[in-house]
């Protein structure tokens, strides 16, 4: 913007000097108060000094209207100076912003396994060259059991290592001759217990508590139908393909589209989705229960204790101290990690306490659980109080029956509007 003239305030420009003179001149010739002695006085019509030589007076305002227009020009200058650094300081924030917001998409798809690191085969291959290179495990042991790996991966069949068997009726004898506090328990139909390997460890936990629940569902003569493709517990390369084929049926494509519609290869953590939608291609009745917020005190949840307990008791209400139902374990999700609930204990007190398989738990641990002798102290492995579980959102997955092909293709036909029962 041009200097403005100090006594109109018209933009003047360059000629800052001549508008003043041509417009005002007048003023600067304005007589003051008489000194008394014959002299006239001039005063400043800027800044009221008074001067006895009207071309002294001429020079001061000169000088005036010089400072004048340097100020005008050094505001403007330092406005312009000003919008620039802010410009520049707003564009880095931005850059800086956009930075944290790639590094923490990046970093989710790690946490989640999406970032193309490769999967199962590939993990469990750099683990075991970890273990080598540590002296934990000899070159032999290496190619022996890469080699293995390779051969379960070709037939698609989990390898066994990481399975324990027995549990629930090692549970069910010792409940028989248990005395101290537990009135009542509600057993799960016999289901295997399958922990992590080095090739799922982290992100695996959806995948192995999907082998114990079909572990169960492969003893029940009642699934025979719908599994008779699956008569063996599939490994978790495998069970990503049959989620991927599950989506090709046009099951949850919503879901799908949040892993590119892609698993196999990948370390993805999978849900309750997930498994509803393959359990579901498998023709096998489930529905999803979501306990969307805390319904006791210290942000617990004794509604989902209460449904598990409904659901293990009903049809199942004999006066038997200890109950070995026939019905398939439960699929419980919450952020970041999966159990399986076996069994459900009711104290004496009447407080209740889920039993859980938890795929951290290593064989090593479970095989305690297999002594006849056994005090009771390796059920601390397994028992969750109301008070353990309080995370903000519970999800479970429960299996109640077979579908038709009718009832699947309208299940399948839902799906495209997934939505969960929420607990109110």
């Amino acid at each position: 913007a041009p200097p403005e003239c100090p006594f109109c305030g018209e933009a003047a420009g360059r000629e800052l000097e001549e508008h003043v003179r041509a417009r005002h001149g007048h003023l600067l010739g304005a007589p003051g108060a008489d000194t008394g002695n014959g002299e006239q006085l001039y005063e400043c019509p800027m800044c009221s000094l008074t001067c006895t030589n009207i071309q002294i007076l001429e020079e001061h305002v000169d000088l005036h209207l010089e400072e004048h227009s340097f100020s005008e020009g050094g505001n403007i200058r330092d406005l312009e100076l000003a919008q620039r650094l802010q410009t520049e300081e707003d564009e880095r924030q931005r850059s800086e912003e956009e930075k944290r917001e790639r590094e923490e998409f990046k970093k989710l798809q790690r946490q989640y396994g999406l970032d193309n690191s490769g999967g199962f085969k590939q993990q469990f291959l750099r683990n075991m060259e970890r273990e080598v290179d540590r002296g934990r495990m000899q070159p032999f042991e290496y190619h022996k059991r890469k080699a293995d790996m390779m051969e379960s991966l070709a037939s698609g069949i989990d390898d066994g290592k990481t399975k324990t068997s027995g549990v629930i009726e090692a549970l069910c004898k010792y409940y028989q001759n248990e005395n101290k506090d537990v009135r009542r328990v509600w057993l799960s139909a016999g289901v295997d217990h399958f922990h992590s390997s080095l090739g799922d460890r982290g992100w695996g936990c959806g995948y192995r508590n999907f082998q114990m629940l079909l572990s169960s569902l492969l003893q029940n003569s009642f699934y025979n139908d719908c599994l008779r493709d699956t008569t063996l517990i599939p490994s978790i390369p495998k069970i990503q393909s049959m989620i991927e084929d599950a989506w090709r049926e046009g099951f949850d494509p919503h879901g799908a589209s949040h892993f590119n519609n892609r698993l196999h290869g990948s370390k993805a953590w999978i849900g309750a989705c997930e498994i509803y939608s393959l359990l579901t291609s498998l023709r096998i009745k489930c529905q999803i229960i979501d306990f969307h917020k805390p319904t006791g005190p210290m942000g617990t949840h004794p509604r989902l204790f209460e449904w598990i307990l409904h659901y293990y008791s009903t049809d199942n209400e004999g006066g038997a101290k200890v109950v070995c139902t026939s019905k398939p374990p439960i699929y419980l999700q919450h952020q970041g990690h999966s159990r399986t609930v076996v069994g459900i204990e009711e104290k004496k007190n009447k407080s209740l306490c889920l039993l859980l398989f938890d795929p951290g738990c290593s064989s090593q641990e479970m095989q305690k659980l297999l002594k006849q002798n056994s005090d009771g102290t390796g059920l601390k492995l397994l028992r969750k109080f109301v008070g353990s579980l309080k995370e903000k959102q519970y999800q479970i997955v429960a299996v109640d029956g077979v579908l038709s092909l009718e009832e699947k293709a309208a299940r399948c036909r839902a799906s495209q509007v997934l939505t969960s029962e929420k607990i109110p």
